[in-house]
């Protein structure tokens, strides 16, 4: 799959002007509110034609201002999945699954519909309403619709946004499902750290209208970056889900030389998880505490200080191979001496690390 993108757009006085490609996977659109997500995986969609600029997938061009092309949206084959399920209240969620199948090639039989219902496990809900579902239940059902569409490449703006923390909670493992067990390459639009790091192979940062940074989730989430709130501003660490203590429900993850341990996850030994941990959940120490309920105590070298904003710094540590980043008031930098080399221990909480 390759997506190439090079637009440029003017909304009144704001304007968006990208260029970026995409390969498998996930491919994040990340930024704050405001900041030219939507406008720009709409012009992918072709609800929005651009004022200039070429896009292409899979070598078929989809707009090209030069040539004075442009193919609208229903002739794309991409599937699109809103903030809300704009679920049909007249049909069932059978009938509502099924209308996807309407817009599938008429050449072959599409995605099985059983197997998109086992994907998303949506078994039980096919004979109720949407005014029935949950939040969380229903943009499952919006996926799933659009799946079944036969699309060549997903859309999803801020998908979660008008969930709870719980329906999040709940929807983010079918998300995850979907990006390992199909081969529909999928463009994700949010604004939240969380979702992305647990999501994305690739993210692109907006800002403004441009594009500030893009590279891998790991790399790019763990830079520091006006586009993430300093609440959700940490550091992304991709690991390997290692053994389960099942008697107290924790799970350690294999991450360079160090062990993390978080709240039991429903994973076998081995698969690849990623884990965004907070710059607010890492206290320091200049020796190894002891005495503390604090399972993951890492031995770590200081590697950058950044500058105090508001009386807090954010410190840059290398702990057995993995990049973790702490936020700890000027005085504490100053009462610890803490300088660039010197040896520290980083303290997380494990229930800080909940997936």
């Amino acid at each position: 799959m390759s997506l190439v993108v090079d637009t440029r757009h003017r909304l009144g006085a704001f304007s968006v002007e990208a260029s970026f490609s995409s390969d498998r996977g996930v491919t994040a659109l990340f930024g704050r509110s405001g900041s030219g997500k939507t406008s720009l995986i709409n012009i992918i969609a072709g609800l929005l034609r651009p004022d200039s600029g070429r896009l292409a997938f899979n070598g078929d061009v989809l707009v090209d201002s030069d040539n004075r092309i442009f193919v609208p949206p229903h002739r794309r084959r991409f599937g699109y999945v809103f903030q809300e399920a704009r679920l049909f209240p007249h049909l069932s969620v059978r009938r509502n699954l099924s209308y996807g199948r309407w817009f599938a090639r008429r050449n072959n039989d599409g995605p099985n519909f059983n197997h998109i219902v086992d994907l998303l496990g949506v078994g039980a809900l096919l004979d109720r309403a949407p005014a029935n579902l949950s939040g969380g239940e229903k943009q499952r059902i919006a996926i799933g619709r659009a799946l079944l569409s036969d699309p060549r490449l997903l859309l999803m703006d801020e998908p979660l946004a008008a969930l709870d923390e719980e329906r999040k909670a709940e929807i983010l493992p079918y998300l995850e499902r979907l990006r390992d067990e199909t081969a529909i390459p999928i463009v994700y639009v949010s604004h939240s750290v969380a979702e992305v790091a647990r999501l994305a192979n690739k993210v692109i940062i907006l800002e403004g209208g441009r594009i500030s940074a893009s590279g891998d989730a790991a790399t790019i989430l763990s830079l520091p970056s006006s586009a993430v709130s300093r609440r959700e501003a940490g550091a992304v660490i991709d690991g390997i889900v290692g053994s389960t203590d099942a008697g107290h429900q924790i799970t350690i993850i294999r991450a360079g030389n160090a062990e993390i341990r978080v709240p039991r996850l429903d994973a076998r030994a081995g698969k690849a998880v990623r884990l965004h941990i907070a710059a607010r959940d890492v206290m320091l120490a200049t020796s190894k505490p002891e005495g503390l309920s604090a399972l993951n105590i890492l031995p770590g070298t200081i590697l950058e200080i950044g500058e105090a904003t508001q009386g807090m710094v954010d410190i840059r540590l290398d702990c057995g191979g993995v990049t973790i980043v702490s936020r700890v008031t000027a005085l504490s930098r100053d009462m610890l001496a803490l300088k660039i080399g010197k040896p520290v221990h980083a303290v997380i909480k494990s229930v800080a690390l909940d997936l």
